[in-house]
């Protein structure tokens, strides 16, 4: 890079200092997850990184942990992206119209949802939970459950919290 750039602001250090010193990085134990996030039987989902905790506006970002052989239904996120990294466990994911791709995924392992692909996320083991660090790429809640034959049915227990709303709840 050639030129040159002038370094000199005009505004007052003081002022930004203190602006940084609370608004700046922010760092979320691990201990200290929220558990008010809705869930049913056979899932723990806390946030990390959302707007009402930190301010994010673009992110959502958490830790779930599924208990054995529990599944999603079909749905999509609409026009959200979807990572979920894979800490602990094996997980299996379906998508297509049908379901009838899959995948799995395990221990560091990163999985990536486009927006609008129906889907359906799966604890593939019979004995061991699934822990998983789950990001969306916008702090709204939108899921989409379509009513699709699935390739594997989904079991009694589903992934309900504001994204994954039960079937018969109302909007």
């Amino acid at each position: 890079m050639s030129g040159s750039h002038d370094h000199t602001h005009s505004h007052d250090h003081h002022h930004d200092d203190e602006r940084w010193k609370h608004d700046g990085v922010r760092v979320i134990p691990g201990n200290q997850l929220d558990p008010n996030v809705p869930s049913t039987a056979g899932m723990d989902r806390k946030a990390a990184i959302n707007f009402a905790r930190v301010g994010a506006q673009k992110l959502w970002a958490g830790t779930v942990s599924i208990k054995p052989d529990a599944k999603t239904g079909a749905h999509h996120h609409g026009h959200l992206e979807s990572i979920i990294y894979v800490v602990k466990g094996k997980a299996r994911m379906r998508w297509g119209e049908k379901l009838q791709f899959t995948a799995e995924a395990g221990p560091g392992d990163f999985i990536f949802v486009p927006p609008y692909v129906p889907h359906q996320e799966i604890n593939a083991s019979r004995d061991e939970v699934l822990e998983c660090v789950l990001v969306r790429s916008d702090g709204e809640a939108v899921a989409i459950n379509l009513d699709i034959e699935p390739v594997e049915k989904p079991e009694t227990v589903l992934w309900v919290d504001p994204v994954h709303r039960h079937p018969d709840e109302k909007k």
